[in-house]
């Protein structure tokens, strides 16, 4: 059923093998060891951009930090408005949250393919004789008796700690359970080492990334304290498995090798990109002194250019006043607020194009004009508007 997973793996696995065995020996214990080495590096080599996308996403997340529990403390009684702005934010600027479980998605069916390939070198129930007449998808009848062949000082790499004396004994040779502790023991334990430190790391850099410690009692509470114990979990989970369960030396062997890789390029990568943002961070504080005024210095006046119209509060104090003045000292005595402000921008617009005197003999003028009666007033108002003056201030 998962032949797509069986026959990739064990075609990489058969290639490696053939590479090394121009050089060890077709039965060599070391090249068979070496070809599940060198699959596990292939493959993390493919993934490298994938692991770099997953780095990447958790900066972003960090540096979202804040906006993100924003978003929650604002939409905390609503919970489908608070997981849209929290998808919106992210997309926004380019978080993605399946990358960083897409590394592991990649590694799981690899992992299980390669169990199946290697257990199926010695099937239970068949004899050495039986077990090397049959092929093992990519592999060969001759490929199979040389892995059964094969050992890594004294232990077959498809026997395990607890497996039956009946299979140990189908390798074509005798092989006592001493041999296969003596190797599969140093295995695990460094395995689960190496695992401890890539899973402090990873619970390191999730920690980094959170704003606020989840609520008690909640959810995000329960998955929080269960992080903090996978760094002991999944190596007592390495240990067991070698102990009583069916882990091949093989794949103690895959499993040393990935979290080796990781280990060193959680290292590497997180140095780089720590060096990056610095620089980063050294090139904005330069960009902003440049930029930023400095201390004791006036910033430069904005020139207008000829013709254009006068911005309120830009000119000088007699536009200003024209413009947006209101009342006496704007309009002189006795004039409306309409018919004062009307001459006033007309004055100044004059004044922009014709000069000071003109702009005056306009103002006279307009001043003159708004004293006459309009059409309609009674002539109480209009003699109370000759009187203050109006008139004999546009004969001047």
């Amino acid at each position: 059923m998962l032949n797509f997973l069986y026959y990739p793996v064990s075609a990489a696995m058969w290639f490696w093998h053939q590479a090394f065995a121009l050089v060890l020996g077709p039965s060599s214990g070391f090249a068979w060891a070496l070809s599940v080495v060198f699959l596990v590096l292939t493959l993390r080599a493919i993934m490298i951009k994938p692991f770099l996308s997953q780095v990447r996403s958790g900066r972003r997340m960090r540096a979202l930090a804040p906006q993100l529990a924003e978003i929650r403390k604002r939409h905390a009684n609503d919970k489908q408005k608070m997981l849209a702005e929290t998808q919106k934010l992210q997309k926004e600027h380019g978080v993605s949250t399946l990358g960083g479980c897409l590394p592991l998605l990649i590694q799981m069916p690899v992992f299980l393919a390669l169990l199946h390939v290697l257990r199926y070198f010695n099937r239970p129930g068949l004899t050495f004789e039986q077990n090397a007449a049959i092929g093992n998808y990519v592999f060969g009848p001759d490929e199979v008796r040389s892995f059964l062949e094969a050992r890594l000082f004294g232990a077959p790499l498809s026997s395990w700690v607890s497996m039956p004396q009946s299979l140990l004994d189908s390798f074509g040779s005798h092989v006592e359970r001493w041999e296969v502790v003596v190797v599969a023991v140093p295995l695990m334990l460094l395995a689960a080492v190496a695992t401890h430190i890539t899973a402090r790391n990873s619970q390191r850099q999730q920690l980094a990334a959170q704003t606020a410690p989840p609520e008690p009692g909640t959810q995000a509470a329960q998955m929080a304290g269960f992080m903090k114990l996978t760094p002991w979990i999944f190596p007592l989970g390495v240990i067991l498995g070698g102990l009583f369960f069916t882990f091949p030396i093989a794949i103690l062997l895959y499993w040393l090798t990935n979290n080796g890789w990781t280990m060193v390029q959680q290292h590497l990568v997180h140095k780089a990109m720590d060096r990056e943002e610095a620089a980063q961070a050294e090139q904005k504080a330069a960009v902003a002194a440049v930029t930023a005024p400095k201390p004791g210095v006036r910033p430069p006046a904005v020139t207008r250019k000829p013709g254009a119209k006068p911005v309120a509060g830009s000119g000088s104090p007699a536009e200003t006043a024209a413009v947006g003045g209101s009342g006496p000292a704007a309009a002189g005595p006795g004039v409306s607020g309409s018919a004062a402000s009307g001459s006033a921008a007309a004055a100044v617009g004059r004044a922009a194009s014709g000069g000071g005197g003109a702009a005056r003999a306009a103002a006279r003028r307009g001043g003159s004009a708004s004293a006459r009666r309009p059409a309609g007033t009674s002539g109480k108002a209009a003699a109370g508007r000759k009187k203050s003056g109006a008139r004999k201030g546009g004969r001047r």
